[in-house]
């Protein structure tokens, strides 16, 4: 199978059209049928498949970093009659489980990226739907932060997946309708098992949307409220937008090479051995040379290589398990990046290296796979490095060195990147999440900010979970993933989701955790995917035969 690739820009989007107007971008949804990422299907009906969700993914990035004039953007759809009709059932139907799952994950973690947007950089979101907006498209459409339904009495808005596909709106679409939209619980029960869905003043009143307009009024009530929604933001108006250029990639045979990031697969113990580099160099502290280093800048070209990494990983090495997480260089350099960051906190382009950096290690949490950090001399586990660690299930740091090696021993260095510069989705910093409800211990590490900590004391402060010599190291790492390749993957990832996330839900806490909970059950179930469930026969004019027990 071709292997899934991440990387595109706008001149290279099938399914998308992008325009700019002033402070206000259009992103039209016009999929090409023919353009599927595999083949088996058409993306019919704007239906889309992972391949229209990296394209989408992009543009969001892109006008983030490209284009600072930007205060609103308008998601509609370029055909007269339909805004979108989900997920591509034929796309499902062949897929495989792990793909549907990844592939759901990686939608709604588009979502969010869009809904970041909004919330912390002040591109705020403006949904027009503009025709039939089913399953999937509706799941967009709740990401925005204003919809607008075209009110012909043809247009209308529905979560059909349980009457149609025996499965569910599981990309967020239930968690966003009640938690985000305040949708009545009995009209949510309501709309979710029609097919044809609500439209007109029923979707206002039932506030599925914000807005209806007639086609008379359409085209001048959407560049309105646009206008509207851009003229609160915060964005500057005269900024000079920074190029994102295609990533640097090499793959030879098991190893994938970056400029800032190394993986290198063992496939016997399934293991994906990940190293990422610190600067070479003191990075630029002043706000122009930050600038004019663009996507070189450090932090912001580590933060995208580590992403694509992560997606080919989840994608195209689905039975490699265990992350085994390092790093190398010299902290002084990353605690530097960090205060540069730190600095310049209100400047609109370090905002967004802020904001991608805190997605990108959002995506290593949510990602099933064991997470292993091994910190070791040469290491330089330091501020936002040390996040990959504060990420890890476990932590293995050296005490001492190893005979024969004449590199100081390892220590690790907390910064003010690590004490809330990068919530999780549960809200709360790594540090937060592992000392929940003790606050004594939280009050001890925040303490030794600034200062290199060695294995022992790292250990002492609960910031390392063992901290073998150099005598027991190589055994102690060894079983420790040797074991991890043994166990079921189905009941480790189950158990990694929930011990991940302590502490108090958020909607995007809530949406994950449902995610794989009801789409890695309902996903496997025959009422679903068996050869006389409802994905398999949709379509053919049969009906389905469900195995009625409630279970």
């Amino acid at each position: 199978m071709t292997a899934i690739d991440f990387r595109t820009a706008p001149e290279r989007y099938r399914h998308w059209r992008l325009t700019l107007e002033g402070p206000v971008a259009t992103l039209a949804l016009d999929v090409d049928a023919e353009g599927g990422l595999s083949p088996g299907y058409e993306l019919k009906l704007n239906s889309y498949d992972l391949g229209v969700d990296i394209e989408l993914n992009d543009a969001i990035q892109r006008l983030r970093f490209e284009q600072p004039q930007v205060r609103a953007v308008i998601i509609t759809s370029a055909n007269d009659k339909v805004f979108c009709a989900g997920a591509n059932i034929g796309m499902l139907r062949g897929a495989s489980h792990a793909h549907k799952v990844n592939f759901c994950k990686f939608t709604n973690e588009t979502r969010l990226a869009l809904e970041d947007a909004s919330a912390r950089s002040g591109q705020k979101y403006i949904c027009a739907i503009n025709g039939a907006c089913a399953g999937g498209g509706y799941e967009l459409a709740l990401a925005a932060d204003h919809l607008m339904l075209l009110d012909d009495g043809a247009s209308a808005v529905a979560l059909p997946e349980i009457p149609l596909l025996a499965v569910l709106p599981g990309t967020g679409g239930l968690t966003r309708l009640v938690d985000k939209r305040g949708v009545r619980r009995d009209r949510a029960d309501f709309f979710c098992t029609v097919e044809e869905g609500v439209r007109g003043k029923r979707a206002l009143e039932w506030h599925l949307v914000d807005e209806i307009v007639p086609r008379s009024k359409w085209r001048d009530a959407v560049a309105a409220r646009a206008a509207e929604l851009a003229e609160a933001s915060d964005r500057p108006a005269k900024a000079e937008g920074m190029a994102l250029p295609p990533l640097e990639r090499v793959i030879e045979g098991e190893r994938i090479e970056y400029n800032h990031v190394t993986c290198v697969i063992d496939r016997a113990l399934m293991a994906a051995h990940i190293t990422v580099r610190a600067p070479a160099a003191a990075p630029p502290s002043d706000l122009a040379a930050i600038h004019g280093e663009g996507a070189d800048f450090w932090p912001l070209a580590m933060a995208r290589q580590l992403e694509d990494l992560i997606f080919h990983l989840r994608f195209n090495e689905s039975e490699i398990g265990t992350w085994l997480m390092r790093s190398e260089g010299a902290g002084e350099y990353v605690a530097a990046a960090d205060a540069a960051l730190a600095a310049h906190a209100g400047d609109w382009l370090v905002r967004e290296i802020t904001l991608y950096i805190k997605r990108t290690l959002k995506r290593l949490d949510l990602s099933a796979r064991s997470i292993f950090a091994f910190i070791e001399p040469g290491s330089c586990f330091t501020g936002t490095l040390l996040e990959l660690a504060l990420a890890a299930d476990r932590c293995y740091m050296l005490d001492g060195a190893f005979e024969g090696d004449n590199r100081p021993p390892a220590s690790i260095r907390l910064t003010a990147a690590n004490y809330g510069g990068y919530p999780m989705a549960n809200g709360l910093s790594r540090l937060e999440s592992r000392f929940i409800g003790d606050a004594a211990a939280l009050d001890r590490v925040e303490k030794e900010s600034g200062r290199a900590l060695d294995a022992i004391e790292a250990e002492q402060l609960g910031l390392v979970t063992f901290a073998p010599d150099d005598i027991d190291w190589r055994d102690e790492t060894r079983i420790a993933v040797e074991e991890r390749a043994a166990f079921s993957p189905d009941a480790l990832t189950g158990m990694e989701a929930s011990l991940r996330f302590a502490g108090p839900e958020t909607m995007e806490s809530k949406i994950f955790a449902r995610l794989s909970a009801w789409q890695n059950w309902i996903f496997q179930r025959p009422n679903a995917v068996g050869a006389e469930g409802t994905l398999k026969l949709y379509g053919s004019g049969q009906r389905p035969r469900f195995d009625k027990e409630r279970v």
